[in-house]
């Protein structure tokens, strides 16, 4: 059994869509198992519907207003040439004042999911033998859980994946069956043994993250920057242990892992969604897929 493991990356997600059209139209991989977590998991039911383009589309026109429908921050030109993020005060305070818990609210998103992924879409993969499977953390019982099509209820589903994808406190904090929950990536960023363990036996991984940690990040320029900061330390952190025991795994049931990482830095702060670098983006991911199978071949032919 092969499957697709997509890691979490907010905006970032682009590339693993390229690297994903790769494998699937190029190479022809056949996946029996999708799983995904975060901007993973919003893209694993197209590509179980091999319908690439239509992710695609997606991805590469999206835009903050699809995904927040209270956005906390706004996006400013920093003082070293990039962009970061400032707090948006009125936003902020009016959702304290409506009594959230959260800083911003992503309810755009979820009425996103619903209109790209279709009831009918919906029941013809639940009808196939696929097997796609979402990640969330449960904060109430501090435990990572796993939630399969098979499972669920259209509604139910479409709920799963997006609390897949909120980036709490940025994004909405969701009450579900008397728990609390958020973003998969909070407990299981990479999760590639719950693939070994639903029986995959040839794993593609996408990591959405350089293999080697190449730049030092910029001083914390406001109390956003801060958190963003300390949210990617420890989310790199739970990145790399999951690839470690997904490793660990796999040789203790003789699995073959295949990675995709992304060969450079493309943005320190992945809430943030351009249009244009997410096309480019999309595109990188193609190409460097292709490039990665390309030498493999070469090494291949060598060893002959």
């Amino acid at each position: 059994m092969r499957a697709l493991v997509i890691s979490g990356g907010g905006s970032k997600g682009a590339f693993a869509g390229g690297v994903a059209q790769y494998l699937m139209q190029e190479l022809h991989h056949e996946y029996d198992i999708f799983v995904g977590t975060s901007t993973g998991s919003l893209m694993i039911s197209h590509l179980a519907l091999q319908k690439v383009q239509k992710i695609k589309e997606i991805y590469t026109s999206v835009n903050p207003r699809d995904i927040f429908s209270i956005r906390p921050f706004e996006i400013k030109k920093g003082k070293y040439g990039g962009k970061e993020i400032g707090i948006d005060h009125f936003s902020v305070l009016r959702n304290f004042l409506r009594g959230s818990k959260t800083f911003g609210e992503s309810h755009n998103l979820r009425k996103l999911i619903r209109r790209t992924l279709t009831e009918p879409e919906f029941d013809e993969l639940k009808a196939s033998t696929k097997d796609v499977v979402v990640t969330v953390s449960n904060l109430s019982l501090n435990q990572v859980e796993y939630k399969s099509i098979n499972d669920f209820s259209y509604t139910d589903f479409c709920d799963w994946i997006w609390i897949s994808c909120n980036y709490v406190p940025f994004m909405s904090l969701v009450l579900k069956d008397g728990c609390e929950y958020a973003d998969g990536g909070f407990g299981s960023m990479v999760p590639i043994e719950e693939a070994l363990n639903r029986g995959a036996t040839a794993v593609d991984v996408i990591v959405l993250e350089t293999e080697v940690t190449y730049y030092n990040r910029l001083p914390s320029r406001n109390p956003f920057s801060l958190l963003t900061n300390m949210h990617a330390y420890m989310l790199d952190r739970v990145e790399k242990q999951n690839i470690r025991i997904g490793k660990f795994v796999a040789g203790n049931k003789d699995a073959i892992l295949n990675f995709y990482y992304t060969p450079t830095v493309l943005t320190t702060n992945s809430l943030i969604f351009e249009k244009k670098k997410m096309a480019q983006w999309w595109e990188s991911g193609y190409n460097y897929a292709k490039l990665k199978n390309a030498e493999l071949n070469e090494i291949k032919a060598m060893d002959k």
